[in-house]
């Protein structure tokens, strides 16, 4: 009886395993820079008025992970992987994922959850049974009947996502077509897809059909370019603005996340061109190598001195170099040519209070307050604001300002306690007081919904 609770355990992990698999993990980095989220932003929003939702109300997020993936997880977000934009030859093609991901998002398919019910149903039921004949003392029996729910189990859930990507790929179709969007990007990022799976030694069969999530990818080039090469908007051409824009993300993205001496094998010196000089740039950067850097910066500025992107990376590299003074022109010069972009902001005011000039401090207060009132999810604002606080002596305020950055960092013993302590300082029924109230709140319980999950 010992040796089946060990396999029964066994078994119901794998149930577990089966059931839990649909929720995929949180715990990679959010990228945020303020030109590739108006970059995204502007690609996504035909899409989304396509897709009958409200720009509003969808965000496309960037994920600093390598490997080529796209996914939703409840809510109206669409999460794109660094690495997938890195593989992308276009918007085009970044776009055709943006409408994938979105016909998930109007389909439902995170919030039903159907097949991986039905799926944990059909294995707590084989696990009953397996449970019956040992006891009648038949072990074999126990275990092929166990095995056999769980191949059932299995089959089910993958079947039942396979036939979401399936829906969510004709949906993504219908979006690119009533946004006049060519389905040729699509086409080309699959067979992207496809290259690397022959790249990789994948090769057909049943079991490695069976035990996809999504359906095989020659499968879907050809029920897709069946239905895209008919369509009026095959044919029609890529915006060039927005292609040009994407080059440039495109290299700054790579230039940030890679090595640099892999970015300069890129991106050589040869190169000259706006998207090489961005990633360049951030390699002698991350290299140490100011000089190199404000060279490239600098040829860009020469070129667009209004640009408001290159003068923020200006600022940034000169800040981060150990020079705050030197970049307060260029920042404060991004900031108002961008209209006070929350993240360009942020930097700005970063700058202000990494002069450690007190004449700096009621400006970094004002611009630091503007950002977050426009961007209250920027954890490294309310930081620098509760920093200034503290400069000034204003306690209360300085633990607020904490307790908002420890609750978007899913701190939240932290931000509970950094509430808890700002309200007992604060005027009773101010605004303050009453956020430091909500925060305390919201902390207590997220606190007891990760006590219930373990």
């Amino acid at each position: 009886m010992r040796t089946f609770s060990r396999f029964f355990a066994r078994c119901l992990a794998v149930v577990l395993a089966v059931s839990l698999s649909i929720s995929p993990a949180m715990a990679q980095s959010i990228l945020r820079d303020a030109e590739t989220e108006i970059l995204l932003h502007d690609m996504a929003r035909p899409l989304i008025l396509a897709a009958g939702l409200d720009p509003r109300n969808v965000n496309v997020v960037l994920i600093g992970d390598p490997s080529i993936n796209a996914f939703v997880a409840g809510g109206q977000v669409v999460y794109l992987h660094s690495g997938l934009i890195n593989e992308a030859g276009s918007a085009l093609e970044v776009q055709g994922v943006i409408a994938h991901e979105l016909g998930h998002i109007t389909g439902g398919h995170v919030i039903s959850g159907g097949g991986s019910r039905e799926a944990t149903g059909i294995s707590i039921l084989s696990l009953i049974l397996g449970g019956l004949a040992a006891a009648a003392g038949s072990g074999d029996a126990a275990i092929g009947v166990i095995m056999a729910g769980q191949q059932a189990a299995l089959g089910k859930y993958l079947a039942f996502n396979r036939g979401q990507e399936a829906s969510a790929d004709a949906a993504g179709a219908q979006y690119l077509s009533k946004a006049g969007i060519s389905g040729r990007g699509s086409i080309a990022f699959f067979k992207r897809l496809q290259n690397l799976e022959t790249r990789h030694g994948f090769v057909r069969t049943y079991d490695n059909e069976f035990y996809r999530t999504h359906p095989m990818t020659s499968d879907r080039i050809a029920f897709l370019q069946d239905s895209y090469q008919v369509d009026p908007a095959w044919n029609t051409p890529p915006d060039p603005a927005l292609e040009g824009r994407f080059d440039r993300i495109k290299a700054k993205l790579f230039g940030f996340m890679s090595e640099p001496a892999r970015t300069l094998q890129v991106y050589p010196e040869t190169m000259t061109g706006v998207p090489a000089r961005y990633a360049r740039t951030y390699a002698w950067h991350k290299d140490a190598r100011l000089d190199k850097a404000l060279v490239e910066v600098d040829a860009l500025l020469a070129a667009a001195p209004n640009d408001p992107y290159f003068l923020e990376l200006k600022g940034q590299v000169l800040l981060e170099s150990g020079r705050p003074v030197d970049s307060l022109a260029p920042l404060r010069r991004a900031t108002e040519l961008s209209g006070y972009h929350p993240l360009i902001a942020t930097a700005f005011g970063h700058a202000l209070v990494a002069t450690e000039d007190p004449v700096h401090l009621a400006e970094a207060e004002q611009v630091l307050k503007a950002a977050v009132s426009l961007d209250r999810e920027n954890p490294f604002a309310w930081y620098q604001l509760g920093v200034i606080y503290g400069m000034k002596g204003d306690i209360p305020r300085a633990q607020l300002a904490s307790a908002e950055q420890q609750s978007l960092q899913w701190n939240f013993p932290m931000a509970l306690r950094s509430a808890e302590m700002a309200q007992a300082s604060l005027p009773k029924d101010s605004p303050d007081w009453l956020r430091a109230g909500d925060i305390a709140m919201q902390s207590r319980a997220m606190i007891e919904q990760q006590k219930k999950r373990r």
